[in-house]
């Protein structure tokens, strides 16, 4: 039997290969959303004398349908490549990262018995490295999205993806790439340790009921379990990083964070 688990182990370059290209398949087919949602966090953006009046995007769904009619259907996929190299480099670094980051904070603990600040701890740990690596990705990435949101006639400033990365560190310089790294990393460090420590402890729970095997079925309860936990901690730094991404008008993480939140609670009682 144990040379059996030792024969279905998989390697760190296995795991980071099948992460890696599942992360990138699900990007393909989430981005359209990913797109709308940039174009949401970006079009509420806190600069002080913006217009705070209509809104041009309504919906989650509406600004899907807004940029598809305005734009083409294939505008939903802006940022596609960047995309591609950020979930390459990021997914299949904090997924293969986890294992190994987990069994050194566990010290000689058995896996099955390590706590859940210790799965917390090593989610966090590989969300921040994977990302940091991951960041002028994700950078290229935004810029890119948001081109759509700039008035009809004006140029754009990047013609793709190697454009940008390009133009970027011809005219901002090479630390430019690394723009709101800061909320970058506590974005996905903390949906990281979401994700992946909630996940890990509730395929635990799951399991612990009778009847339950570890299957698909249990997995896939887990994992939509560990997205709703990522989304609903992780949202307001993502706002955050998209607006530091998208806009150069912040000076800083907490800037943007005190421009936000003066301009949407202004908002409510307009």
């Amino acid at each position: 039997m144990s040379d059996l688990s030792h024969h279905a182990e998989i390697s760190f370059f296995g795991t980071f290969i099948c992460s890696a290209f599942a992360a990138c398949f699900a990007e393909i087919c989430t981005i359209p959303l990913d797109t709308a949602k940039v174009r949401l966090q970006l079009q509420k953006r806190a600069a002080l004398g913006d217009d705070v009046g209509a809104s041009k995007y309504k919906g989650l769904l509406g600004t899907v349908a807004t940029i598809a009619k305005e734009e083409g259907l294939l505008a939903l996929w802006k940022g596609i490549i960047p995309g591609l190299h950020r979930q390459f480099i990021y997914g299949g670094l904090r997924i293969s990262l986890y294992e190994p980051v987990k069994a050194f904070c566990a010290g000689g603990i058995l896996l099955a018995d390590i706590s859940l600040f210790q799965k917390i701890l090593a989610a966090l740990i590989t969300g921040a490295i994977a990302i940091s690596l991951a960041n002028p990705t994700d950078l290229v990435k935004v810029r890119l999205q948001a081109e759509g949101k700039l008035p009809p006639g004006a140029p754009r400033r990047y013609t793709g993806a190697l454009n940008a990365y390009y133009t970027i560190l011809q005219e901002e310089g090479l630390l430019a790439l690394w723009t709101g790294l800061g909320p970058n990393i506590a974005r996905n460090a903390i949906i990281n340790a979401a994700e992946l420590a909630s996940y890990d402890q509730v395929k635990q729970t799951i399991l612990s009921i009778p009847g339950f095997t570890d299957g698909m079925f249990t997995h896939l309860l887990a994992g939509l379990g560990a997205g709703f936990f990522a989304v609903l901690i992780g949202s307001p730094v993502d706002v955050v990083k998209s607006r530091m991404m998208g806009d150069s008008i912040y000076k800083s993480t907490v800037d943007c964070m005190v421009k936000t939140l003066r301009v949407e609670v202004k908002k409510l009682f307009i």
